[in-house]
């Protein structure tokens, strides 16, 4: 006899077995459980970035694994994801859909109408929370409205957030053995190919074993240091959880638990604080990307509306290369360029300097780190970009300017993280590292820099740079 309608589970943003709600709701059913992932690139959806792509290819390659170990096969299917669930549910005869939850604008306009529609032709469809600690439209200031100061919010928000134990996975589940078409990842080419600009990605597991694995080399080594260390970028003192919960390998509520749990063995209280805080701001930026859509595209403060942007691509294109002649901002990107990925505090600086130093709109370098960050999600990408340029909630103050020889000098005052991502200045001495312009000619030579040609001169002043920012955020009206 064939399998009875199986309950389709439409995996997302939510690549794991383990705290599935979706996964776990399907499996109590007793049916067959059908899990499909639909590539959904068409409006409203934003397409991912070429990163974002390659970290795909490689953590449905592991879901499909860990689906096989249950008895379950991962189908995939490529278009608008109504039209590709109406033809599963014709194919399959399922009378249930199962999924959990994103909240970023073209998500909840393509999600909304495919549940209606759904729901109106006698389908059975529940959405859950797999990704964030609490819901968006949960948290509320005392007036009813949704929060825009992050200490205000986690007031709120902090206290709420252990109160949902994660879930196991799932031991058994029945699958469904129908046969019909699945299509392969080599088709959609997630993977670049020529060129191959990956290869530097290969410090990387994706999948939900990568991102366990990930989460208990932090707890058991990093977590203790993170209140100071995670503000160096010559150091290994984060968790590099974020490409991981951007996919849904591991969610908030496991990493939640276990720096809970590794708190109550002793860990310094302060460090798992503040990296609790960390989860916060994430919980934060998606509570403003859904209370605050257009935000997404626009400034939440309108008075950057008017700010006059300079349209100077020579320097976008050196931002972008790492040839700035800053090295700590050139070190940052290529990082990213190299890894997919760079480090918080290098985030903010680069990002300074683009607007701030460079006066170019805010929306060119999320777009860049769109395409090139493994973790680039969306409600963190503009809201971090937004907070530096100060059109944001809780945004820096415009006239906080990152000077990127001090903050080189702080934060990576033996030039490790320069050395590793400059390698052209390795040479320099730690008082001319994060400033080589300033060393007189024979102390170059005899590192062998030529400023201008191994390795570029200064774009701009930043002294200069700042007070002309400074007078332009002035004038805002």
């Amino acid at each position: 006899m064939s399998s009875p309608p199986p309950v389709i589970v439409w995996f997302r943003a939510d690549l794991r077995l383990a705290d599935n709600p979706a996964l776990l709701a399907a499996g109590e059913t007793g049916a067959p459980v059908l899990p499909v992932f639909i590539l959904d690139e068409s409006a409203p959806m934003r397409p991912l970035g070429g990163a974002a792509r390659w970290w795909l290819d490689k953590s449905l390659r592991s879901l499909a694994t860990d689906l096989e170990s249950l008895g379950l096969r991962l189908i995939l299917r490529q278009g608008p994801a109504g039209e590709a669930l109406e033809r599963l549910l014709a194919e399959t005869g399922a009378t249930r859909v199962f999924w959990n939850r994103l909240y970023d604008p073209g998500s909840v306009a393509r999600d909304r109408p495919i549940k209606a529609g759904l729901r109106a032709s006698g389908i059975v469809c529940q959405s859950f929370n797999a990704s964030l600690l609490t819901e968006p439209w949960d948290v509320k200031t005392g007036a009813g409205g949704p929060f825009r100061v992050f200490s205000a919010f986690w007031r709120v928000a902090g206290p709420r957030s252990g109160r949902q134990p994660p879930h196991p996975a799932p031991v058994q589940v029945a699958g469904y053995d129908g046969d019909f078409a699945s299509d392969s990842l080599e088709d959609w080419a997630l993977h670049p190919g020529a060129p191959d600009w990956s290869k530097g990605f290969t410090d990387w597991r994706p999948g939900e074993r990568g991102a366990k694995a990930r989460l208990h080399a932090f707890i058991s080594t990093a977590i203790s240091g993170y209140a100071d260390g995670r503000n160096r970028p010559d150091r290994e003192s984060t968790s590099r959880l974020s490409p991981h919960l951007r996919f849904g390998e591991i969610g908030p509520r496991q990493v939640w638990a276990a720096a809970e749990a590794c708190e109550s063995r002793g860990a310094a209280g302060r460090a798992v604080e503040t990296f609790e805080k960390e989860l916060g701001w994430r919980e934060f930026n998606a509570h403003l990307m859904f209370n605050f859509p257009d935000t997404l595209n626009a400034n939440l403060n309108p008075r950057f509306d008017a700010f006059p942007w300079r349209n100077a691509s020579e320097d976008l294109t050196a931002w972008r290369n790492g040839l700035t002649g800053y090295p700590i901002v050139d070190a940052g990107m290529r990082q990213l360029w190299r890894t997919g990925w760079m480090h918080n505090r290098v985030r903010m600086i680069v990002a300074s300097f683009l607007i701030k130093d460079l006066l170019i709109d805010w929306r060119l370098g999320e777009d860049w780190f769109w395409d090139t960050l493994v973790d680039a999600d969306i409600a963190s990408n503009v809201g971090g970009w937004q907070w530096v340029a100060g059109s944001g909630a809780d945004a820096a103050p415009y006239f906080r300017v990152f000077n990127p020889v001090l903050q080189g000098e702080r934060f990576d005052p033996d030039g490790d993280y320069v050395r590793r991502w400059a390698p052209e200045l390795a040479r320099l001495s730690n008082a001319h590292i994060h400033a080589p312009w300033k060393a007189d000619d024979e102390t170059l030579r005899t590192a062998g820099v030529r400023l201008g040609e191994t390795y570029p001169t200064p774009i701009v002043d930043h002294s200069w740079a700042r007070d002309r920012a400074l007078e332009l955020f002035e004038g805002l009206p």
